[in-house]
């Protein structure tokens, strides 16, 4: 099953199980932040990405640079653990990991969330590439990803449990757009997908074309 019809059927769950209003709500902001076109500002084909070095859920420092010596490398940036749209796209990538080491792809995924719920993102969904952490949103932001969720979806993810200070170790409200990038030894984009629709994102067969296309 395509990660695009993964994400319809939770979308058929989601209408049926919240109330009217919150649904309203959630689709009334998600315009408002498409309206405001951050992704025409975030790093995109064609681009060179400066080298980072962050942590991953192991503790252990990854470095851009020692990736791209390897093969290309695929980044996916998403919001948190206790986003399912974020879930279903790891897991997601992570069923095509196969696929994608037989390009010599490394994959990594990035989220501003502490290192320890970072390593319980790794461990709840079985993934077996780097998570990495990106505490106080430094690479988000180098790329060009970072926003201020709205004040009334603030109140209402609160409302629904979800602890910003206990995730990302602040009240910033800030995330990364989810986005996902490949990027050739060069260290240059050669692939990117950027929505500010949070529910929309890459399909991994369209990664893999782009790292075919890379290589052909």
């Amino acid at each position: 099953m395509s990660l695009k019809a993964q994400i319809d059927a939770y979308n058929v769950q989601k209408d049926a199980k919240l109330p009217a209003d919150v649904l309203a709500l959630m689709n009334t902001t998600n315009e408002e932040l498409i309206a405001q076109h951050i992704k025409d500002n975030a790093l995109q084909i064609g681009q060179k990405v400066e080298n980072f070095s962050l942590a991953n859920h192991k503790g252990e420092k990854i470095e851009l640079a020692d990736l791209l010596k390897k093969g290309p490398v695929i980044i996916s940036f998403y919001r948190g653990g206790w986003c399912p749209y974020c879930n279903l796209e790891l897991k997601a990538l992570n069923d095509y990991l196969p696929q994608f080491k037989t390009q010599n792809a490394q994959l990594v995924a990035i989220s501003p969330q502490l290192p320890d719920e970072t390593l319980s993102t790794a461990q709840k969904n079985d993934l077996e590439f780097d998570v990495l952490s990106d505490v106080s949103n430094k690479v988000a932001e180098q790329f060009g990803l970072l926003f201020t969720l709205d004040e009334r979806i603030q109140a209402l993810y609160t409302q629904f449990g979800i602890d910003f200070e206990h995730y990302y170790g602040d009240k910033s409200f800030k995330l990364p757009l989810p986005a996902t990038y490949v990027i050739n030894q060069e260290g240059i984009i050669t692939y990117a997908f950027l929505n500010e629709d949070y529910t929309l994102r890459a399909e991994p067969t369209d990664v893999m074309a782009a790292l075919e296309s890379e290589n052909n």
